[in-house]
């Protein structure tokens, strides 16, 4: 199977984990992010050439954002220009792709997890609890396509959440979320089989997410699963003027 490459994928990061709005600036994608964290706010090069930095970063400024700049596989001029001007680099991030259909369970335990939206006040709690804010539970809402929660249980206690959406055949999970003392209990792995069951009802062929380069566990486990690193991206961010 010939699975989307990076360029899609980033498109549907876009689509799934959406901007309050996007305005096309001389060169620049700059967008109002309305505290949905660096993906729904950093600035991205909407042109094949480096544009004026400046402009970016004024109009980042205008919108009472910080200056923050998303580096894809293709735009290593701009990550070098923006070394240069004492930008550093924050949040690596690897891409996974995989076929749906190698994640759908044959059978999804019984009460173990659920699809669900709007959000219940349990999954609010547990993202709460991750540092989700509720800035980016409304960024969910604003989704337009086909999209849902998912909260997954161990035994009889809610353990974990986290929300997912389509864009085409491609689904894209995001907000992954386990309460720390259920880590590594096999609560992910419910969210996963959730997901792709829902995924599969809803007419999905690729099953998408992200995760920090870092994050060793959550790493371990994609591949574990058979997820595939389609890319990466990362952020450079100026704090001070």
């Amino acid at each position: 199977m010939n699975f989307p490459d990076i360029p899609r994928l980033y498109d549907t990061t876009n689509a799934t984990w959406p901007a309050l709005s996007v305005r096309r600036h001389e060169g620049w994608d700059i967008r109002n992010g309305a505290g949905g964290g660096k993906r729904a706010s950093a600035a991205t090069l909407a042109q094949e050439s480096i544009a004026d930095i400046a402009v970016a970063e004024l109009a980042m400024l205008a919108l009472g954002q910080t200056k923050l700049f998303m580096i894809r596989q293709n735009d290593t001029e701009l990550d070098m220009a923006l070394a240069a001007r004492g930008y550093e680099i924050i949040d690596p991030v690897t891409l996974y792709v995989c076929e749906n259909a190698a994640l759908v369970p044959e059978i999804l335990p019984r009460a173990q997890s659920y699809a669900i939206w709007e959000p219940l006040q349990v999954m609010r709690e547990i993202w709460a609890a991750g540092g989700i804010t509720p800035e980016r539970i409304e960024l969910m809402h604003r989704v337009q396509g086909p999209k849902t929660g998912l909260l997954a249980r161990s035994a009889d206690t809610p353990a974990g959440a986290a929300f997912l959406a389509l864009d085409g055949d491609i689904a894209m999970i995001h907000a992954v979320e386990v309460l720390d003392s259920f880590r590594r209990t096999g609560v992910a792995r419910k969210l996963m089989a959730q997901a792709a069951k829902w995924a599969q009802d809803n007419g999905a062929n690729y099953m998408s997410l992200m995760t920090t380069t870092h994050n060793a566990a959550a790493n371990e486990l994609y591949l574990s699963m058979g997820m595939i690193p389609a890319g990466t991206y990362h952020y450079r961010i100026k704090e001070s003027a």
